[in-house]
């Protein structure tokens, strides 16, 4: 996730990503949610899952908002879900906790299935362990800040005096340190989104669900709590599932993205994955504008290097963006090797960085 990246272009600095592990916090396979008449027959029914949506809804009357969607969140990582508008990313985080219910398909959370949990191990679900931030704040406007952050805890039984200590130290966390005795109503945009984001953060979840919660904010502020949530995944680690329709945040948040079209995943991957190799047209015309520079690393365009590059030269990590390595071989004058525990992977050359710039790269295999 990136950490230096101005919100002004999209991309990412790799090497200031915390790599996940691979044990799954949510497991999902043949999601599907399906509006309208007998929707339980349309995933059962290969020649009905087989029809885009215009002939589906003509033909039986329903609407596949979500269409047969596999994947894993790998606990440690903020995975993006992306679309445009109706192409399900939100009902599909809806789904895993349930406030949607599925049609089909499978969902689980650290290996327990969600489709099989009864009322009040679902609602442990949505307490305590999957947290959800939403575009409308939802906050009390009788409450104070503190009270509002603290609410979660309440519902919790946790006593008044644990709950606003825990409170008050989350209310800090997310900059708020000093408004804790004032209302929602004397708040801007902004900061209601910070005490909704602390209200989710303060019940201590294994996983943060965001859909679209910066989507009505003023592009100022939505950069400010775009770092927000990077620095607050920089110190903490904490899993997230984040729903946008912004490429740009997409790619400043993501460690992976599922991009969705009409309910569908249609490319699932790095952000390096999608704007360096994408699945089809539709991807492509998606990542048109997107600076590839800022995407793109090293490993795009490295080639082997000879002995004499291999011990001389300006060194990068192996995930340094190709803008920056753009810029140490123009320092030097000399290509500059990649470096990781003291081996030179390969060197990158002024001729080969331009050309990934540009979209005509080769890609050569590096030992």
């Amino acid at each position: 996730m990136s950490t230096t990246t101005p919100s002004t272009t999209p991309g990412t600095t790799p090497e200031t990503r915390k790599p996940p592990t691979e044990k799954p916090v949510f497991s999902v396979e043949g999601l599907w949610k399906v509006f309208g008449p007998k929707a339980h027959r349309v995933p059962a029914d290969p020649d009905l899952t087989a029809l885009d949506p215009a002939a589906l809804r003509e033909r039986t009357g329903c609407t596949a908002a979500v269409r047969d969607v596999s994947f894993d969140v790998r606990k440690g990582e903020v995975f993006v879900v992306m679309g445009l508008s109706g192409s399900g990313k939100s009902t599909l985080v809806r789904c895993l906790t349930r406030l949607i219910e599925p049609t089909a398909g499978t969902i689980a959370i650290d290996g327990e299935d969600v489709r099989a949990m009864d009322k009040t191990r679902l609602r442990e679900l949505r307490r305590h362990r999957a947290a959800m931030v939403f575009q409308h704040f939802g906050l009390l406007p009788h409450r104070t800040v503190l009270d509002n952050v603290a609410y979660g805890l309440e519902i919790q039984g946790i006593g008044k005096a644990e709950r606003r200590e825990r409170a008050a130290a989350v209310v800090a966390k997310v900059g708020l340190e000093g408004m804790e005795h004032r209302r929602p109503g004397q708040l801007s945009g902004g900061q209601r989104q910070r005490v909704g984001l602390a209200r989710a953060l303060a019940v201590d979840p294994e996983v943060l669900l965001f859909d679209e919660p910066f989507s009505a904010l003023d592009p100022l502020i939505r950069r400010d709590m775009q770092e927000e949530v990077v620095r607050l995944h920089r110190e903490e680690g904490r899993t997230m599932v984040f729903i946008t329709h912004d490429l740009s945040e997409a790619l400043k948040l993501g460690d992976r993205i599922a991009l969705m079209r009409d309910g569908r995943v249609v490319q699932l991957g790095t952000p390096e994955e999608i704007v360096g190799s994408p699945a089809d047209d539709y991807v492509r015309e998606f990542v048109r504008d997107v600076p590839r520079e800022q995407v793109l690393t090293v490993r795009t365009a490295m080639r082997a290097a000879s002995a004499d590059e291999a011990g001389n030269g300006p060194a990068l990590a192996p995930d340094a963006t190709v803008s920056e390595a753009i810029e140490a071989v123009a320092r030097s004058g000399a290509p500059a090797r990649v470096m990781e525990g003291g081996r030179c992977l390969g060197v990158v050359d002024h001729e080969r960085l331009l050309a990934v710039v540009a979209g005509t790269e080769q890609r050569e295999e590096v030992a």
